[in-house]
């Protein structure tokens, strides 16, 4: 399994890339779209909305169930991957790049360094299998 270290982690798998303190975009993790198997249907948050760390904001669903996805910092949502819509399966085939699936402008900087580094998530996926 690949965890990136260009990002962080949430504990509801999502993942998090900040290209500077004021942005971040969001997806869902590999191991998260791995349990959930063949994505169908993504339901996009709506844009210029505003979320808390840790609100739902979005819901993803699979062939075997659906899930809400979390903000991983509060925030107000920036931009959507349309993309999605029509193709909801980039999230497994590319889920760290053509598979994300929105940005939000971080209202608390600091929320950022809360979150799980590669290495804590992996070790953190490792207990939840076991």
């Amino acid at each position: 399994m690949d965890f990136p270290t260009d990002v962080s982690y949430t504990e509801s798998h999502e993942w998090v890339r900040t290209s500077n303190s004021t942005e971040a975009v969001v997806g869902l993790t590999a191991y998260a779209q791995e349990q959930l198997k063949d994505v169908v249907f993504i339901e996009l948050p709506k844009l210029g909305k505003k979320f808390r760390a840790k609100d739902p904001c979005a819901t993803i669903e699979s062939v075997k169930a659906a899930f809400d996805i979390y903000t991983p910092v509060s925030g107000e949502i920036i931009r959507v991957n349309n993309d999605l819509e029509d193709s909801p399966q980039l999230v497994n085939e590319d889920p760290y790049g053509k598979g994300w699936i929105f940005a939000i402008r971080i209202d608390v900087p600091g929320e950022i360094k809360a979150l799980m580094t590669a290495g804590d998530y992996k070790t953190f996926c490792e207990k939840e299998e076991s």
